[in-house]
């Protein structure tokens, strides 16, 4: 297997297509941790598309939220004679197993999106921490002053923490000075858009709708924080997301969430697929050309990469459309007189 080659250039990822030619017979292997995001479509659909391109077959398999279940998954995979395993962890500290088990087995492991902190996974992620920032940045100049709720991720996702992490370095001096009070924060279970609309009703009802501005960690919390803000006749008011989703960008359009971290997981899910590949083919970690030795916050050493992520707001709207993310009919629907590119 000759070496691969990867250019990383902001949010993209190029690889030369003759890097594969010897992928054909290999099989990558994808664990997902659930199915039931928009974002792990597109997801999907970039890994298929580059093992289709560098002749490898795909395999996968979908959790539902149980770390228990991802392990059998990964198990069975692993019995299918998987070449190479893709792994969207559902709890960074129980998927330590399923690890062991590919090592055991020689099978490399990307850990794709969330960190498994284990030196025999190669972590492949945007700056989740940079995302954090963007967040918070956006949310700040839109409301510089005033009540925020701090609306966090799933508890065992690792990048919950990373972007907080990133969202209190933009807004501590203004906690500091006075200028904004953060009011309440809460972990989200798995992610789940009811959870963090429950958790914002909550919330509400304790602050007596006395919130001025809420930092949701993704756009599915996003959609659960809105829609209790929503059923108090509070939308409107600054909220934040990430990943991009359709509904999201339609909210950005019209008005009611003010921002959405786009990663576009295109870039992400080849990348995956084409480094699943090589390493399957001999490659190792620290020769995938743009790899970075990387200390993770329990202080393992890893190969990592990380993608460049772009907030996208009401003022630059097009850079998703003209990308071919999202039509500009299903951006603008039902917006009328909003920004361009739906104006």
């Amino acid at each position: 297997m000759r070496k691969i080659f990867m250019a990383a250039a902001l949010s993209s990822v190029a690889f030369t297509s003759t890097a594969f030619a010897d992928a054909h017979g290999i099989t990558v292997g994808v664990s997902w941790s659930n199915f039931q995001e928009e974002r792990w479509q597109t997801d999907e659909a970039a890994i298929v598309a580059a093992l289709d391109a560098a002749g490898a077959s795909y395999l996968s398999a979908d959790a539902q939220s149980s770390a228990a279940t991802q392990l059998s998954d990964i198990e069975a995979l692993i019995a299918q004679g998987v070449d190479a395993l893709i792994i969207l962890a559902q709890d960074a500290q129980a998927i330590g197993p399923a690890v062991q088990l590919a090592a055991d087995e020689g099978i490399p492991v990307v850990a794709y999106d969330r960190l498994i902190e284990d030196d025999r996974a190669f972590y492949l992620t945007f700056d989740n921490v940079e995302v954090g920032r963007m967040q918070a940045r956006a949310v700040l100049e839109a409301m510089p002053e005033g009540n925020y709720v701090m609306i966090k991720g799933s508890p065992t996702d690792p990048n919950a923490d990373f972007l907080r992490a990133g969202q209190q370095e933009v807004l501590q001096a203004a906690v500091d000075s006075g200028a904004i009070t953060i009011v309440a924060e809460a972990y989200t279970d798995g992610w789940l858009p009811a959870n963090a609309q429950r958790n914002m009703e909550q919330i509400l009802t304790a602050q007596n709708n006395e919130v001025d501005a809420v930092v949701a960690s993704n756009d599915g919390t996003a959609g659960g924080a809105i829609a209790a803000l929503t059923a108090q006749g509070m939308e409107g008011i600054p909220v934040s997301g990430q990943d991009g989703d359709h509904a999201a960008l339609n909210r950005v359009a019209m008005g009611t969430q003010t921002v959405t971290v786009w990663k576009d997981s295109r870039d992400l899910g080849t990348a995956a697929a084409e480094i699943a590949v090589a390493m399957a083919g001999g490659t190792a970690m620290a020769d995938i050309e743009g790899a970075q030795e990387w200390t993770s916050p329990g202080g393992t050493t890893m190969n990592a990469m990380f993608l460049a992520p772009v907030p996208i707001t009401a003022d630059n709207l097009p850079v998703v459309t003209d990308a071919g993310w999202i039509s500009v009919e299903a951006l603008c629907q039902g917006v009328t007189n909003g920004p361009a590119p739906c104006n």
